[in-house]
């Protein structure tokens, strides 16, 4: 990979680059309402992005109250990227951001690869849902 890689919270994603983003992982239900997207980021509590040579290679972002829960809505890392540690690093930008709040939860795609990576940073599976298409972790920091 070239360039240094910048991981930072910020409170606009451009609007090409967050499609352009969505798009590059499948998430195609995200990108047919481009307006609903942007909406999404901008009210979200959260958004860190990843970028690499000033160009959006990973973004999370997250929904909270900032006092008890924190949940993990998106995880976006460009295919080229991915296994890289561009999402440990989103993932950890969050966390570290909401270590005071005790439970932090997310909802997944049934993907081991999925389960193998969030479970690497500290979520438990707490079960199957809705035909088993769907995983539901959370985690509980002890402070």
């Amino acid at each position: 990979m070239a360039g240094d890689l910048v991981v930072e919270p910020v409170t606009h994603v451009d609007a090409d680059a967050l499609l352009g983003l969505y798009d590059a992982v499948g998430w195609s239900s995200y990108t047919r309402s481009p307006q609903v997207l942007e909406a999404a980021v901008a009210g979200s509590s959260y958004v860190v992005t990843a970028r690499r040579d000033g160009g959006l290679v990973g973004l999370a972002r997250a929904v909270s109250d900032d006092a008890t829960i924190c949940y993990l809505q998106d995880v976006l890392v460009l295919p080229m990227e991915q296994r890289t540690g561009v999402g440990r690093a989103l993932v950890g930008a969050v966390l570290d951001r909401y270590r005071s709040v005790r439970q932090k939860v997310l909802l997944t795609d049934d993907e081991p690869a999925q389960r193998a990576f969030y479970e690497s940073l500290g979520y438990a599976e707490i079960g199957d849902y809705v035909g088993g298409t769907l995983r539901a972790f959370v985690r509980f920091d002890h402070t």
